[in-house]
């Protein structure tokens, strides 16, 4: 199977994943990315940030906790992993929560040129500028079809969007694949979706066929990781060292199961 293959090669290249992320998360998310096979790097000087980008395999910009430093930051990242071809995923953190984040996703939107952009409903509505209820960084609720939001994030930045949640979505704005699975202990842990950003960031940095298959089968593999690190775990506590260990150990026969969903839309 093709996902042996990308989880093979990732485990033997070890690519290093240079994020710019927030001090809430970037413990978790190192040592995740660590358990993985892959080779974090945390660096979000200015000074640095554009040669650590061009050496990295990727570069993630998560705008967690947000100031304008970091923000000039992210640019230099960015402009220098595109320059040398490196996939860049954004994370935008609660980007609906306050003028500042969506100004911030807006510009950032308009200077760099994506491979990924991977939110929760709520973020992704937000991009898009559509009614939705958030709540801060939370997905929140509303009625707007979030499947068409994607699609028109996607096309509009020309680029990959992940949604995720109960059920993952990932569109290249014709194409959707759906992922079901996982488990509520993961949204009891902090970080766990700033993880998987870097996590399907990792999975396209040793892509080399088609990445919406590549994303999907990320974030395939993270929700089996979740369920198989819930079945030893008592609670919240716990389950996050389990998902480290699982993250570690699982292989590409554990997550066999998960069966993609197509749905294909025609642009005229």
């Amino acid at each position: 199977m093709r996902q042996h293959t990308i989880l093979t090669d990732l485990r033997q290249t070890k690519p290093l994943v240079h994020c710019i992320t927030n001090i809430v998360v970037a413990n978790f998310q190192a040592n995740g990315l660590l358990a993985l096979g892959a080779s974090p790097i945390m660096a979000d000087s200015l000074k640095e940030a554009a040669d650590i980008a061009a050496i990295s395999s990727c570069t993630l910009l998560n705008i967690g906790t947000l100031d304008s430093t970091t923000v000039d930051s992210m640019i230099a990242a960015g402009k220098s992993a595109v320059q040398h071809g490196h996939p860049l995923v954004l994370d935008p953190v609660g980007a609906g929560a306050t003028g500042f984040r969506k100004q911030t996703v807006d510009h950032l939107l308009d200077t760099l040129d994506f491979t990924l952009i991977r939110g929760n409903a709520g973020e992704i509505a937000a991009i898009a500028g559509v009614a939705w209820n958030a709540k801060g960084v939370d997905a929140g609720s509303g009625d707007v079809d979030i499947t068409d939001a994607a699609k028109q994030v996607a096309r509009q930045n020309n680029c990959l969007v992940a949604v995720t949640g109960e059920t993952d979505l990932v569109t290249d704005g014709e194409r959707v694949i759906r992922i079901s699975g996982g488990h509520e202990l993961m949204t009891l842990v902090t970080g766990s979706g700033c993880l998987l950003s870097a996590v399907a960031g990792a999975f396209l940095a040793v892509s080399n066929g088609d990445t919406l298959q590549t994303v999907a089968e990320s974030l395939a593999f993270y929700k089996k990781s979740g369920e198989i690190a819930a079945e030893q775990s008592f609670g919240p506590g716990d389950f996050a060292m389990n998902f480290l260990n699982t993250l570690h150990s699982i292989e590409s026969q554990d997550v066999a199961d998960n069966q993609f969903q197509y749905e294909q839309e025609v642009i005229s």
